[in-house]
């Protein structure tokens, strides 16, 4: 049965206002200056320059002179701002987005790619019609780091079945040694061992050092894999001093050659940072980076027309039309230039709190410095919300005398030590790097022995802490350290 009710609700919901600034908090600097380019498009109520009255530098007979020029042209001619269509153009436009969906363009890459430049080549090799287009077959069926990871037969039912090319295993074997040939060395391979192994072969000064590396790859790449060297030199009946060359050989080769060449066309990212912070006698000089952002302030122009609009007795359907579509640009205008300002205001009280929380760190530049913090500890000193917080150090930089630092660098877990003093999780991490860097190779320190390590200093940290922060800095286990 349906019926209908009155009901009094209070609800909670973000103004455009608010999502628009939520959006520009999180934009870092080198985006601001796009996103302010995009809205002064958008905008034409929106122009680049200082708010300050221009007015006043004139002189008065430039303002009489203005002031004639007005009174002759009191009319305004609509025409010249509106469609000769019934409905504006601005009310066609098509707009299928949330209020609080973000963009995100993605840049688009140049240079030719790893495939584009191994058909350039196999071009140039002694191959009829029907082997270059079994070879550019195999070729595309190559992954991003070189390999051929497809089982021969499959790739001769491919082609049968969707090509209608008759071929053998035998004949694609022969296109395969040939797209080995190609550079970089190592492509076409069917597997790490293989890879090695073309690129071995491939050397121009042949050795007994070399030759000592095949061996090794050939016969005993297992124990290779598992860095049993002394077991591999007891086997060929050789010391461990004459099987370093070779490892070191084998160890500057190249497993993943299809990646070399994509390194060579990525293009290179600059990092401009949103903070610049000076150090001058334990004293901090903020600023914040607005170089590529100009100032901002809303048109004249469109001031003048809604003046005009509003001054106007008789109202037409058209001249209230072009009212609200003044109106409209003008608020938007307002809601940027605030939201600007009010990212500005949010982004150096913000860094300002970071830099007291960190003091010790800032005037010294020493890891070990820096103090357990986390979001909740700044969102409650600045009286913001976490997520404000979190968009606030979201891909910004700060420059400092010490280097350019990520704000996320700064926010880092606590532990405890046996004197119940809380330290950041970022000393521990140094400690631990600095460990490891001084252990000896031969016999690498394991996470047991580097968590005993640390308890000895007084850091209550347990195994897999230690495996959880050794990963996260990038470093393998104990076994895949060692070295002769």
């Amino acid at each position: 049965m349906l019926k209908q009710s009155l009901q009094l609700k209070l609800q909670q919901r973000l103004s455009p206002q608010q999502i628009q600034l939520m959006k520009m908090l999180q934009i870092p600097t080198m985006e601001l200056e796009q996103r302010i380019k995009e809205e002064m498009e958008s905008n034409p109520a929106l122009e680049e320059g200082s708010d300050e009255k221009e007015e006043d530098e004139k002189s008065e007979d430039e303002f009489e002179e203005e002031e004639n020029n007005n009174d002759d042209n009191d009319e305004f001619d609509l025409s010249e701002y509106l469609s000769d269509d019934d409905v504006p153009d601005y009310k066609l436009n098509a707009n299928n987005n949330s209020p609080d969906q973000e963009d995100r363009d993605i840049p688009i890459g140049g240079g030719n790619t790893f495939h584009e430049l191994l058909y350039a080549q196999i071009g140039l090799r002694e191959l009829d019609e029907d082997q270059i287009q079994l070879a550019e077959y195999l070729i595309g069926n190559l992954d991003d780091n070189g390999y051929l990871r497809r089982e021969l037969q499959a790739v001769v039912n491919d082609l049968a079945f969707a090509l209608n090319i008759s071929t053998s295993v035998q004949e694609l074997e022969v296109i395969l040694k040939e797209i080995q040939e190609l550079d970089p060395a190592g492509v076409g391979a069917r597997d790490l061992r293989e890879c090695l192994y073309i690129q071995l072969k491939r050397m121009e000064a042949s050795s007994p050092q070399i030759e000592l590396a095949k061996t090794i790859i050939v016969k005993h790449f297992d124990e290779f894999t598992k860095k049993h060297y002394e077991k591999i030199a007891k086997r060929l009946g050789i010391s461990d001093e004459e099987i370093k060359p070779a490892i070191e050989i084998i160890l500057h080769l190249n497993p993943k050659p299809g990646n070399s060449m994509q390194e060579s066309v990525r293009a290179v990212q600059h990092i401009i940072p949103d903070f610049m912070l000076i150090v001058e006698n334990d004293e901090f000089r903020l600023q914040l980076n607005g170089k590529n952002a100009p100032d901002l302030r809303i048109s004249k122009e469109y001031k003048g027309m809604l003046e005009h609009y509003a001054k106007t007795k008789t109202k037409d359907a058209k001249a209230k039309e072009a009212l609200a579509f003044v109106k409209q640009k003008i608020d938007s205008a307002k809601w940027f230039i605030d939201a600007i300002n009010q990212r500005n205001n949010t982004l150096m009280v913000c860094m300002e709190c970071i830099l007291e929380y960190q003091r010790e760190f800032f005037l010294s530049g020493d890891e070990t410095k820096l103090k357990p913090m986390i979001l909740k500890d700044i969102a409650d000193r600045v009286n913001m919300d976490i997520s404000t917080i979190s968009r606030m150090a979201n891909s910004k930089y700060i420059q400092t005398p010490y280097g350019t630092y990520l704000l996320k660098y700064f926010f880092a877990e606590s532990l405890s030590t046996d004197e119940g003093e809380e330290v950041s999780s970022r000393e521990v991490k140094q400690i631990l790097k600095d460990a490891i860097a001084g252990e000896a190779k031969r016999k690498p320190l394991t996470d047991e022995k580097l968590g005993k390590l640390l308890n000895e200093k007084g850091y209550n940290i347990a195994r897999r802490t230690v495996a959880k922060y050794r990963e996260q800095l990038g470093i393998p286990v104990a076994r895949l350290r060692k070295e002769l």
